[in-house]
């Protein structure tokens, strides 16, 4: 993607940068200059701050790095402060997050946004934690797999204890015209030849979703807030998640792990346990079986999500082909061919059910005798139906392990 001008205004002390490719565009604001208390200062000017910050006339600059997420700033006041600069904004519900889910989640001391969204976000000093991604890759790596499994689960029951927390601060009916459009463009600017729509469940509510969610974000038993994905600028989201699109996230991440070790562990089996632990502490209805239906959507089409969000991101800095992201989207014909085949079960279903019905309809029975044939027509249409069910592929296995 190569830089275009940007005229869009901006806080001050920051500029607006664009870029443009095919089929690919996005924008961002980062700080002019930070190398001094008055550029923190002018930075800070015409923002609007949440919870702890620090005094701007009393700081110093002590570092200024970037990393894949934007800008990172040391600075120093009463104590010393990280800065992350959120280069292409947010969903502006971080504050919410932070405020709603205290006790599970590692949460920023405060930040600052401007007209609605946040554009940095500040932590106080702290030590060094081990996160889970390094414990889960040594265990992999020693080939202990009963405590790799362990951790996974961890991993899980911390993101559901998050959900159980935040399922009441905020909750919307589910959107699957919005999901879909999301995909759609994903794949017209990717230029795919896949094309995957669902219904989704009536039980996948919107809700606090923390996005891009990886093993490194936990930390002692809490979730730590993440920012932003390049990503998330390429193709801008104008609607809310459910909760298992977070699961999804995790579930993608874990893939990339056993891709980088090239490990020997049943990948299925691991993510067994991940999935197992989210459910045995998530509230009820956003773990139901009608949840996790493939057939509807399911974990899948949010794993499908997850995969075209790393190509999206590869494609605009030219980083070649990401693994296992393009690995495992070259199997999803062969998943949704799966699916479609097995749509017989459930249209001889429908055909039973409504021949059981006319029945009944042009004769009613009037006695036990009667109802012999429509009693087989829907029982038949009843194990149809519930074959058709059992064809749904597991939300444990991945995309290139369906048979």
């Amino acid at each position: 993607m190569a830089e275009v001008d940007n005229n869009e205004p901006v806080p001050a002390g920051f500029k607006g940068v664009a870029f443009a490719g095919i089929g690919l565009s996005c924008k961002m604001i980062e700080p002019a200059s930070l190398s001094s208390p008055s550029d923190w200062e002018l930075i800070v000017s015409e923002l609007t701050s949440w919870g702890d910050v620090p005094n701007p006339e009393s700081i110093e600059v002590s570092s200024l790095s970037e990393d894949e997420r934007g800008p990172r700033a040391v600075i120093r006041g009463d104590c010393d402060w990280l800065v992350e600069f959120l280069p292409w904004g947010s969903d502006g519900l971080i504050r919410k997050r932070s405020t709603s889910a205290d006790s599970t989640l590692i949460s920023p001391s405060g930040g600052y946004s401007w007209n609605g969204t946040d554009v940095a976000i500040l932590w106080k000093s702290m030590e060094d934690a081990v996160d889970s991604r390094n414990t889960i890759s040594d265990s992999m790596k020693s080939g202990d797999l009963n405590l790799t499994k362990q951790l996974l689960w961890s991993c899980g029951e911390s993101l559901a204890l998050y959900h159980r927390e935040v399922k009441d601060s905020r909750t919307t009916p589910p959107d699957p015209r919005r999901w879909n459009a999301r995909l759609s463009v994903m794949e017209e600017r990717l230029r795919a030849d896949l094309i995957w729509r669902a219904p989704h469940s009536r039980d996948s509510e919107c809700m606090l979703s923390l996005g891009d969610v990886r093993l490194s974000d936990f930390l002692e038993g809490k979730v730590r807030i993440r920012r932003p994905r390049r990503a998330d600028a390429l193709v801008p989201s104008d609607c809310e998640f459910p909760a298992i699109r977070d699961l999804a996230s995790i579930s993608h991440d874990l893939s990339r792990l056993h891709h980088e070790l090239n490990s020997e562990f049943d990948i299925v089996e691991l993510r067994t346990s991940m999935i197992q632990g989210w459910m045995s502490r998530a509230p009820e209805k956003w773990c139901s079986a009608s949840v996790f239906y493939t057939h509807r959507g399911g974990l899948a089409i949010w794993e499908y999500e997850q995969c075209l969000l790393d190509v999206l991101e590869a494609v605009s800095d030219q980083s070649g082909a990401p693994e296992p992201a393009t690995g495992l989207i070259r199997y999803v014909k062969k998943y949704q061919m799966k699916m479609f085949n097995s749509r017989i079960f459930a249209t001889l279903s429908m055909m039973f059910g409504a021949l059981g019905a006319i029945t009944i309809i042009r004769d009613v029975p009037t006695s036990i005798e009667g109802l012999a044939i429509p009693a087989l027509f829907i029982s038949g249409s009843y194990i149809l139906l519930r074959f058709y069910w059992s064809l749904s592929p597991r939300p444990e296995i991945p995309f290139n392990l369906i048979s």
